[in-house]
């Protein structure tokens, strides 16, 4: 193996680096994407640690929107479920 190595024409290696470069940005793309299709980049997601207790160490604008983003992200869990119980009930 040492031997084939050895046989390749100078400046072999910078090919290698940049097909592995290439490879590592494509993963990044394609993680960046499952990301988004999935609601993992929300901005609100902050507010889902808040619950009615919180009121008090809240504005009153905070704590609406606290209540609104708690209720999406439920929202949303119910679409989940919804779809992969299809999915099961299907075979899938």
């Amino acid at each position: 193996m040492a031997n084939f190595f050895e046989t390749l024409p100078d400046g072999w290696t910078i090919y290698l680096w940049l097909i592995i470069g290439a490879m590592i940005i494509v993963a990044v793309l394609y993680w960046i994407r499952w990301g988004s299709k999935n609601e993992q980049f929300d901005e609100d997601i902050k507010y889902v640690i808040f619950d009615e207790k919180d009121q008090d160490k809240m504005t009153p604008d905070e704590f609406a929107k606290s209540r609104t983003v708690i209720h999406s992200q439920i929202e949303s869990r119910k679409r989940f479920l919804a779809k992969d119980a299809e999915k099961h009930k299907l075979g899938v």
